[in-house]
């Protein structure tokens, strides 16, 4: 009894799922990509974006019809969704019936949640343009956003750090976290998916534009609540950082988000913009196509020094959104706690102050 009233184990008898999820996400935060593990091993993500290159082979082949195209995208979404479920059903019957089993889905929480690595690789990006100027920046920027990297200067070069800081926040950590909550591992193996059939082939390029629709979409509705929930914890984060302005973010984020060509990276962009008092978004070149987007904020052009503010703010987001899990997970625990007090003390055990 207690460790039910403490909260280590789940009603199913496993671990509790929210010491699993705060465990993943100390581990993330201590560790990151973890390299030296996958110089070895594949990346869950690495799998992910094979099966997801091999269905983009064999069926997005061109002199296609669009609803051909269309259909088919609908079926490797199918697919790959099925299969990151079924093997998150099956993990987790081995969380539940395996003694330490449950090390294994603390270490997939730990890798599928992108604290640590999305800080090094934005901050790489300072260190780049201060190290080798804008050659520095725009090799360590390739490596997070899909921007044509040649078409950059210092100034867009920043842009895309923090607009990717902000932005990978809400689909890289908060998202998720929701799904793992929602779904336990299945939730987050199918979000992962998701997310990565988007990033792949939910483009607006001409291969991609009928078989990648269906990825996009799922995608936009993963992260309704997440990418929302992510732009107020920024905001909240703001309160914070000393240079960092939170009345300007929840401001600019309910102002501008929907400015946005994405319908959920507007919200966190915005907070974002709004917190440090810069220009976002805009008019840019990705591999293949230019968008013309509208600005996000009122602020002005973003300087090296704002990405180390960025970072400032997503680290404190980071803590409140852990604290928010762990208050979710320890508030129910208390109340529960306290019921069972009172009915042990009720049924003769004892007279306290219930």
């Amino acid at each position: 009894m207690g460790m039910l009233i403490f909260g280590t184990v789940s009603e199913s008898g496993g671990p509790d799922l929210f010491l699993l999820l705060l465990a993943g996400l100390l581990l993330d935060g201590l560790t990151g990509e973890m390299p030296w593990v996958f110089r070895r091993l594949p990346h869950p993500v690495v799998v992910m974006g094979y099966f997801i290159s091999v269905l983009d082979h064999k069926l997005n082949r061109p002199g296609r019809s669009v609803a051909d195209r269309r259909w088919r995208g609908i079926f490797t979404v199918g697919v790959m969704v099925t299969g990151a479920g079924g093997l998150g059903v099956a993990g987790h019957a081995l969380t539940l019936g395996v003694p330490y089993a449950w090390v294994g889905e603390v270490f997939l929480i730990g890798i599928l949640v992108s604290q640590r690595s999305l800080y090094q690789h934005v901050a790489a990006v300072a260190r780049g343009l201060a190290r080798d100027g804008l050659p520095g920046g725009r090799l360590a920027i390739a490596k997070i956003c899909g921007r044509d990297p040649e078409s950059l200067n210092e100034a867009g070069i920043v842009r895309a750090a923090v607009e990717s800081c902000a932005e990978n926040f809400g689909d890289g950590v908060v998202a998720p976290v929701f799904w793992y909550i929602l779904g336990g591992l299945p939730g987050i193996l199918i979000y992962k998916t998701v997310n990565t059939l988007d990033s792949m082939i939910g483009h607006r390029s001409e291969r991609y534009l009928a078989f990648g629709q269906a990825a996009a979409r799922l995608d936009d509705g993963m992260n309704w609540i997440p990418a929302r929930l992510a732009g107020l914890l920024i905001a909240g984060a703001a309160v914070f950082v000393p240079t960092a302005r939170p009345r300007a973010a929840l401001v600019t984020m309910i102002r501008d988000a929907r400015k946005h060509r994405s319908p959920n990276a507007g919200w966190p962009e915005a907070a974002m913009a709004g917190a440090l008092g810069v220009a976002l978004a805009g008019p840019r070149r990705y591999l293949g196509y230019r968008a013309d987007d509208a600005w996000i904020g009122s602020g002005e052009p973003a300087g090296v020094r704002d990405i180390g503010r960025a970072l400032s703010v997503f680290v404190l987001a980071c803590v409140m959104h852990a604290a928010l899990v762990l208050a979710v997970w320890y508030c129910p625990v208390v109340l529960a706690g306290t019921l069972v007090i009172k009915i042990t003390n009720r049924g003769g055990y004892g007279h306290g102050l219930f």
